[in-house]
């Protein structure tokens, strides 16, 4: 798999040109929607900075797939762009991003308790801008009207609610999970993998999702029953996780099972949703009793051979400032990375849903206790085209896991 993902590479390079030499006053920055803000503040920092700033703003799965292309080519895809949590084992050891530590401020650094996150042999390879992590959204009128008076705890009440809300035609398809090929649906799976009181791998990374009776195995079989019993919407094979945000906000779905903390914020306004004044949030279902679930945050990094490095650590530095991180949470729902930000948002009452987000940030779990692996973008991209499969029918649940484990195999 890795010769396949390395040959695919080299390909898709020709496809991307090369950034172009920039002079000290332009700065290009590759950030994925939820982490573009809008175009009034960065031309404050633009201006501020006496520099030109050239936004570029591509998917999750496009950046990652431009990145790796790019610096197969010797040739940076930007001079500060996105570095997910999931990337830094791969993108360590090919020693493709510049550390960090010198560039930022020891109590910043020590005021980002994720930051440790997007470490690798000692160097921060990125700092996080998105304190991304999972909790369970809902439409509190959609069970009102349904007759369901308690919100759901475990996946069976989940069920339950979704059927009365389905029965009384108030939303077609009630439960949102991404089911495409894409990053989106793999950690949808992850999550609900906890939810199910398990792991996926144990301290060898050794997968533990083949069984029938595992919570990764019990996990899939969910969301496809879920699927073939049209409580997700069978256009879920071709929706990323921003879509079905998108059918939330249009009151479409009732519960965004894999729902962005910080999203809160964008769906209980109501000049940015239908929903403003029925969304609320939960803990995360559970088997357990523990509402378990994952980190899984975003940072900016800069790449190897950049052209305007001392711009992008400039940038970096303005993005943590306590003003932007708010400005962040308000205009795109992005949780602030820094505690004390948080912690103020909370005390002056304009963290949404506050104690709900604080309850289980208590709980947020990483997603591998060890450190992602080189081989992760390797193992998600065989979860989400497995389970896509699945999920149209054309494999078995059975077939889906262990085709993931015989890839995990593979790419290690």
């Amino acid at each position: 798999m890795k010769s396949m993902t390395f040959k695919a590479a080299l390909v898709a390079a020709t496809l991307f040109s090369t950034v172009p030499g920039q002079a000290a006053d332009q700065l290009s920055v590759l950030l994925p929607p939820w982490g573009t803000l809008p175009k009034e503040l960065t031309d404050e920092f633009a201006a501020k900075q006496g520099v030109e700033l050239d936004t570029q703003t591509l998917g999750w799965d496009e950046i990652r797939t431009k990145i790796v292309t790019s610096m197969v080519a010797n040739t940076a895809p930007a001079s500060a762009t996105e570095v997910d949590w999931s990337w830094v084992g791969q993108f360590g050891a090919a020693g493709w991003y510049q550390p960090l530590n010198d560039g930022i401020a020891e109590d910043v650094l020590a005021d980002v308790p994720t930051a440790s996150i997007f470490s690798y042999d000692g160097n921060v390879l990125g700092v996080t801008y998105n304190n991304d992590f999972r909790v369970m959204i809902y439409n509190k009128n959609h069970l009102t009207d349904a007759g369901v008076e308690a919100v759901p705890t475990t996946p069976d009440e989940l069920l339950a609610a979704a059927r009365a809300v389905k029965e009384k035609g108030i939303a077609d398809h009630p439960i949102g999970l991404p089911l495409s090929a894409s990053e989106g649906t793999s950690t949808a799976w992850y999550l609900l993998t906890k939810a199910f009181g398990g792991d996926l791998f144990d301290e060898n990374f050794e997968p533990l999702f083949t069984d029938p009776e595992s919570a990764g195995y019990k996990a899939m079989e969910f969301e496809i029953s879920a699927l073939e019993e049209g409580l997700i919407d069978p256009a879920a094979t071709g929706l990323k996780d921003v879509e079905i945000q998108e059918l939330f906000k249009s009151g479409k779905i009732t519960f965004d099972v894999a729902g962005w903390a910080g999203n809160l914020s964008v769906y209980t306004d109501a000049e940015k949703s239908q929903v403003a004044d029925g969304a609320a949030a939960a803990l995360m279902i559970s088997t357990t009793g523990k509402a378990r679930t994952i980190g899984l945050p975003e940072a900016v990094g800069i790449p190897t051979g950049a052209e305007n490095k001392d711009g992008a650590v400039a940038f970096i530095n303005w993005l943590l400032e306590p003003e932007i991180q708010i400005a962040a949470y308000e205009t795109l729902g992005n949780l602030p990375a820094r505690l004390s930000v948080l912690e103020k948002l909370n005390a002056d009452g304009k963290l949404v849903e506050g104690d709900i987000i604080l309850k289980q940030a208590a709980l947020v779990e990483p997603m591998f206790a060890q450190g992602a692996p080189a081989w992760y973008p390797d193992f998600s991209t065989s979860v989400s085209s497995n389970l896509n499969l699945a999920a149209k029918g054309q494999i078995t649940v059975e077939e889906a896991v262990n085709n993931i484990a015989a890839d995990v195999e593979a790419a290690k």
